[in-house]
C-alpha cells in the first residue's frame, strides 16, 4: 500500500511539472460535468471547465491531443501494429471506451505496389489489426467498422519510398 501511495505522489510531481511537450495523453472527462479536457492541463489547479479554452471541448479537434492523429502506418507488405502506434491506439480506445455511442470506421490503405486484389485484402487486414486492438482494450464491436480502400486513396502521389510509406496506413474516421 505504500508503494502505491509513493507512485501517486511522484505522478501527481511529475503531472505538476511536466512540459508541454508531453501532454499527450487522451482527454480526461469529468464525470460530473460530462467535459473533457487534456489530462496534465490540471497542474493542481480547481479551475472550472469553462474556464479551459474552447479547443478543449473537443479532443478530437485539438492539433496538441493524440486524439487528432488518426493514421496508423505500416511497414510494406506488413499489417503487424507497430509499437510506436500503441499509444495512439490505447488513447482512441479511451475515448470509445468513454463515449460508447461514438463510432468509427478504419479505412486500411495500400500503396500501389501489388494487384488491386492483393491491396484490397492487405488494406482489409490493416484495418482489422487496427480493430482487434481496440477491441482487447475494450471498445465495443458495434462501434467499429473495418473497411479497406486498398491503393485507391493515397494521401501521397508520386512514387518512391517516401510516398510509398505515407500510403501504408489504417485511417481512424470518427462517424
Amino acid at each position: 500500500m505504500k508503494n502505491v501511495a509513493l507512485y501517486l505522489a511522484i505522478a501527481v510531481i511529475a503531472a505538476g511539472c511536466a512540459s508541454k511537450e508531453t501532454k499527450t495523453d487522451a482527454p480526461v472527462t469529468d464525470r460530473s460535468s460530462g467535459v473533457s479536457q487534456p489530462s496534465g492541463t490540471a497542474s493542481g489547479s480547481t479551475s472550472t471547465p469553462a474556464q479551459q479554452p474552447s479547443i478543449a471541448g473537443n479532443p478530437l479537434r485539438d492539433p496538441s491531443n493524440i486524439l487528432s492523429k488518426r493514421s496508423v502506418f505500416f511497414d510494406y507488405d506488413s499489417n503487424a501494429v507497430k509499437d510506436e502506434y500503441r499509444g495512439l491506439v490505447q488513447a482512441h480506445s479511451r475515448y470509445l471506451g468513454d463515449k460508447r455511442d461514438s463510432k468509427i470506421r478504419i479505412e486500411g490503405n495500400c500503396d500501389e505496389r501489388g494487384s488491386r486484389e492483393y491491396n484490397l485484402a492487405l488494406g482489409q487486414r490493416r484495418s482489422d489489426a487496427i480493430k482487434k486492438r481496440l477491441i482487447v482494450l475494450g471498445v465495443t464491436e458495434v462501434q467499429i467498422e473495418s473497411v479497406s480502400l486498398g491503393e485507391e486513396k493515397p494521401r501521397a502521389t508520386g512514387t518512391g519510398e517516401e510516398a510509398w510509406a505515407q500510403n501504408r496506413r489504417a485511417d481512424i474516421v470518427y462517424k
